[in-house]
Formats: structure tokens, sequence, C-alpha cells
């Protein structure tokens, strides 16, 4: 699934350009994807639209979320100091380097609550288990992609390198 996610994430760049199901579906197909990968992936996609749609202000998919400038939605409000608490199936799921890119990436200030969140959700979503590091990065930009906003090139960086012993710092 993770090959259709990186062909979605680097053919349909930009909120606004998210393409409808069906369309996706062709695309995918045309490209050469296997029904049955194409069926998870859609379903993938159809819980990050959900979860993106609480993020987004309605009848419009622009909005400053990339950092300390952001504006936390009504549903999920975080106080500055806030720490997050990984229940014992998050931890065993997402797994102790995927946590601590999750760490990384909030101290980085690139990963706001809200968004922290839905990648959590989505993460959570894979079947494996626990989650490989290469997956989460992509599942993070995949979140970006969602909502329309495109990390900071260095943070970008990051998720496109191979930084694992970095975020156990």
């Amino acid at each position: 699934m993770y090959e259709l996610l990186a062909f979605v994430y680097e053919n349909c760049w930009g909120g606004d350009a998210y393409p409808g199901r069906e369309q996706l579906g062709r695309k995918l197909s045309t490209a050469g994807f296997e029904r049955e990968d194409i069926q998870q992936a859609l379903a993938w996609l159809d819980g990050l639209h959900i979860a993106a749609l609480g993020l987004l202000p309605p009848q419009s998919s622009e909005r400053d979320i990339s950092g300390a400038g952001c504006e936390l939605p009504p549903s999920w409000p975080a106080a500055p100091n806030s720490l997050r608490v990984y229940s014992t199936q998050e931890m065993t799921h997402l797994g102790s380097e995927c946590i601590a890119c999750i760490r990384f990436l909030e101290g980085a200030g690139a990963l706001p609550p809200e968004l922290r969140e839905v990648v959590i959700d989505r993460a959570l979503a894979i079947p494996e288990s626990p989650l490989d590091p290469d997956d989460l990065k992509l599942i993070v930009l995949m979140v970006y992609w969602r909502v329309g906003t495109e990390p900071d090139v260095l943070i970008l960086d990051e998720l496109c390198d191979d930084v694992v012993g970095r975020w156990k710092n």
C-alpha cells in the first residue's frame, strides 16, 4: 500500500488537487496497481479525508498549520505545554522509533497537536505493527498533503532522509 500512497503523494500534490475517489481509483489502476491494493489504499485515504475535514475551515482548504502560528480547531484544544500520553495499544503499534519521530517533529514545531493526532490515527489504521519509521514519514507527508500544507524544507529533508538515529537524542 505504501507504493500507492507514495504515488498519490507524488502525482496529486496539493489539498485542492485532491481527486475524487473514482478518479483516483482509475488513475491508480491505469498506473498498474492491483485492485485489492487500490481498494485498501482508497479506504485509508477515505479515513485521511475524514480526519482532515476537522482541520480545514468550512469552504476552504487553506490554513496556517505549519507550527507556531497555528490556530487549533475547537475539537482538539491543547495547552502550550501539554504532553501527549500514548496508550499501550499506540505504543505497541507505533513502536519506539516512530514515537521518537513524532516527538522530534513536535519539538521542531513541525507537527502541531491537531496534525499529530491525524498522523497517529492514520498510523493506527495501517495493519503492520510495529510501524516502520519510513512508513510513518510517508504518513506524515500524506497528512501534510491532504490539508494542503507543505512542510518547511528542513523538515521535508528530515522526512525524506534516513535520520532515525537523530530522533533518539
